[in-house]
């Protein structure tokens, strides 16, 4: 069951498989999702080469989200320099059921690390309120350390400390 409008799911974290990368690639390659996430969607070769990259670095933590069993994204979290980033992709058919708030609670429960950031486009409102719901704040002094972006896209920097 997926994509019942707000009907809450049952979410579960769990590692990622060879099998989900193409569920992976079609969320990632949807015009609509990646337009609210102002991240362009990258082509198949880019895109496995990323995920194999990423797979093989012991240091990055990722996890498939499942909704009602079904996989219904990701979340990810690696360091960047001096900052430990976390970032999730949900599938748009699993929008408005609290899928995105629910795994990031859960991966930030398997994660005792602070300070974590993540970074997110100003205008994607439905991921500042995941954030925000699970405690982030925005980071003004980090934004101010961050150049302009080159895409023009102005994102904003969340912070949780604690």
């Amino acid at each position: 069951m997926t994509g019942n409008g707000n009907a809450p799911a049952e979410v579960r974290l769990r590692a990622v498989e060879d099998k989900d990368l193409d569920v992976f690639f079609e969320h990632q390659a949807d015009p609509v999702a990646a337009g609210v996430a102002v991240f362009p969607a990258r082509d198949r070769e880019r895109f496995d080469a990323h995920w194999a990259k990423v797979r093989r670095d012991d240091t990055v933590i990722l996890r498939t989200i499942l909704a009602d069993g079904v996989v219904a994204g990701n979340l990810g979290s690696w360091q960047d320099g001096d900052l430990r980033l976390v970032s999730y992709w949900i599938g748009r058919e699993h929008w408005g059921r609290g899928v995105a708030t629910r795994a990031l609670t859960m991966l930030l429960a398997e994660m005792p690390v602070r300070p974590l950031h993540a970074f997110v486009a100003a205008s994607n409102a439905g991921s500042v309120r995941v954030l925000q719901k699970c405690g982030f704040q925005r980071d003004h002094a980090q934004e101010a350390l961050e150049p302009e972006p080159e895409d023009g896209v102005e994102e904003f920097v969340f912070v949780l400390d604690h």
